[in-house]
């Protein structure tokens, strides 16, 4: 049970469209209980979300047909050399995926696709961390989530795979770049708002890779950005065009409602609602899906991160409201068509 159900249940809604498919491309799973890594840290609303959490929320009244799982610092191997580490998370979520492929807990197909962590300052070292991710992965490995979050200010929690200013322009993390389009892997390109530009020039710096920008590119609510946002969201929008501007960069819709992006949910007695939640965020969705279009977007649920703020339910028919405009073919993009073909998902 997650900490905060009671005060998610306080606000109840009837499910929008049940019906339209949904691939969910961005959840974690973990067991902050049993963690080993000294880079796990969770929020703490749901410190154990494995297979029959998520499977709680899945069946909370959407139609999610496939997931796809994002690197979380989970169970990480123990022993052995520490770039392979991280290998032991795709071990772990592959079997989760092969527990779900069973049929025995449902349609969904969880983790029909997953991003793992690979140290790209390992430089041409990584290679054969990828590699072995690839043989944990069952078929199912798709690329890797070196994030880049990083903020000069101490009120800012940078990151657990601990980037420094600028890693993205660094020649030997870059130089472990340049082994993941050889492999067909992809990137998820998690940064803050002021570090747009940095993912750009690497998006033109490596044409063939394909990478997917996480939470809109992090627009921080909090320490000095707290009270800032109408102030920054001029240079975000320009920001954003001009990453637009790449066609190898794809965008993923959500991840906003984390602490780190201050609208301060959580303190509030009673949980929002989805029409308050796209009120209060849909300038970052809809300027997203004007400049990238809907065959470069995708929804995501940053579950059980965005926890903290909104139940499950909740979130997507926030996203429905969002899309409630959009034809009948631009929201298959939205919800599940973009995700599938980005993170290679055959079935649907």
């Amino acid at each position: 049970m997650g900490l905060n159900d009671d005060w998610l249940a306080s606000t109840p809604e009837d499910i929008l469209e049940p019906t339209l498919p949904i691939c969910d491309p961005h959840h974690h799973l973990w067991d902050s209980g049993m963690a080993a890594s000294a880079n796990f840290r969770k929020e703490q609303v749901e410190p154990r979300y494995l297979l029959d959490e998520l499977l709680a929320d899945l069946r909370s009244g959407h139609n999610v047909v496939s997931t796809v799982f994002i690197e979380c610092a989970s169970m990480y191997r123990q022993d052995g050399p520490v770039e392979m580490r991280p290998v032991g998370e795709t071990e772990f979520v592959n079997g989760v995926a092969a527990m779900s492929a069973s049929g025995l807990y449902g349609p969904t197909r969880v983790a029909a696709a997953i991003i793992g962590f690979a140290d790209l300052m390992l430089g041409d070292g990584v290679a054969a961390v990828l590699e072995a991710h690839i043989g944990a992965g069952g078929g199912r490995f798709r690329g890797i989530r070196h994030a880049a979050s990083w903020d000069a200010s101490p009120d800012v929690r940078n990151s657990h795979t601990k980037p420094f200013q600028h890693m993205l322009a660094d020649e030997t993390f870059r130089a472990g770049f340049a082994r993941l389009a050889p492999l067909n892997m992809s990137f998820e390109g998690w940064c803050y708002h002021q570090q747009i530009p940095e993912m750009t020039d690497l998006a033109r710096s490596f044409p063939d890779t394909t990478i997917i920008l996480n939470h809109f590119g992090g627009p921080l609510g909090i320490g000095p950005y707290v009270g800032k946002r109408e102030e920054y969201l001029p240079q975000w929008k320009r920001d954003i065009a001009e990453l637009a501007t790449c066609p190898n960069v794809v965008a993923k819709l959500g991840g906003v409602n984390m602490r780190t992006n201050g609208y301060d949910w959580d303190k509030r007695d009673k949980a929002p609602g989805s029409e308050e939640l796209a009120a209060a965020t849909r300038v970052f969705y809809d300027y997203c899906i004007e400049h990238f279009g809907p065959e470069r977007c995708l929804f995501e649920s940053n579950y059980p991160v965005d926890k903290v703020s909104c139940s499950y339910h909740v979130l997507w028919n926030t996203f429905k409201r969002i899309a409630s405009g959009c034809s009948a073919a631009e929201k298959a993009h939205l919800f599940h068509d973009t995700a599938t073909r980005v993170y290679r998902i055959n079935a649907t």
